[in-house]
């Protein structure tokens, strides 16, 4: 009889969970039934950065616009200490996908919200002020927002610059090497790269510099620092692209088996994001 109570307990803990995250964005949709969703994506804040707040932040240049960033300080997080920074960019505006810094799931998962400082970077619309939620605004802008904050964060929350990283799903999976190789400057910024669904160079998009002989130049910056590269269905694609234009790489490559095009199954309990936290991790302890 206790152990109906308590498994009954666990259901309905279960279900409040996923009717509040469902709540607070709509995008964030359970996949399969019996997976547990063990984490809730913080909601945005007013008020000044603190340990385990999400909160809107704008650079000095912006001020008065609608571009702006979302900074995460980790629950644990202390003065004077250093944490790894995660850099996430959303995916375009699509049916699981909101398209915004608000909606993105990727850093808090592989966090649990401990540990790690996340960023949410916007995409920069110089003309209308705002931020972009389909594919680059200003390409050059978003790079010098990009540059500018990691800068910011580190310099005044305690983030790591040997360990920064650059996360991303959809068309944030491609802005990994799209925006963060763009040029040797934002290159040098990142210890290892997180791409989830898609991938710079492995199909052409309506956008200029999305072909191959561009994508490939742009990853000619990685080197050999890592990246994490994770699909719905299949990553053959991008195994194969990859063999064929970078053969020694330091990729893993990870399916996600069961799943939609969503960002969301990190907010899961399952094996593949203690996978992708162990990746993490590992390359936060590796030098450069």
């Amino acid at each position: 009889m206790i152990d109906q109570i308590q498994q009954l307990r666990a259901t309905r803990l279960a279900l409040v969970l996923a009717l509040t995250s469902l709540a607070a964005n709509p995008f964030c949709l359970a996949q399969t039934p019996g997976r547990v969703q063990d984490l809730q994506t913080p909601t945005v804040t007013g008020g000044e950065p603190a340990a385990g707040k999400r909160v809107r932040q704008v650079l000095p240049a912006y001020r008065g616009s609608d571009v702006y960033h979302l900074l995460y300080l980790p629950s644990d997080w202390q003065p004077g200490q250093k944490y790894p920074v995660i850099v996430e960019y959303a995916g375009n505006k699509y049916q699981t996908s909101p398209g915004t810094v608000e909606g993105s799931n990727l850093g808090y998962g592989i966090s649990g919200g401990k540990g790690a400082i996340w960023v949410c970077m916007p995409y920069v619309d110089s003309k209308e002020q705002r931020n972009q939620t389909r594919w680059w605004g200003d390409v050059d802008a978003t790079v010098a927002y990009c540059k500018e904050t990691v800068a910011l964060v580190c310099d005044r929350f305690g983030g790591d610059a040997e360990n920064v990283f650059i996360a991303g799903f959809s068309r944030g999976a491609i802005a990994g090497n799209f925006i963060g190789l763009y040029d040797d400057q934002i290159a040098s910024l990142w210890r290892g790269f997180i791409c989830h669904s898609h991938y710079d160079g492995v199909k052409q998009w309506a956008y200029a510099g999305s072909d191959r002989l561009s994508a490939a130049k742009r990853l000619s910056r990685l080197g050999d620092r890592a990246q994490f590269i994770s699909h719905e269905k299949s990553v053959d694609p991008t195994r194969d692209y990859l063999a064929d234009v970078m053969p020694q790489g330091n990729f893993t490559f990870q399916v996600l088996a069961g799943w939609d095009h969503t960002d969301t199954w990190v907010l899961y309990d399952i094996p593949e994001r203690t996978t992708l936290r162990e990746w993490f991790n590992a390359t936060c302890q590796e030098t450069r």
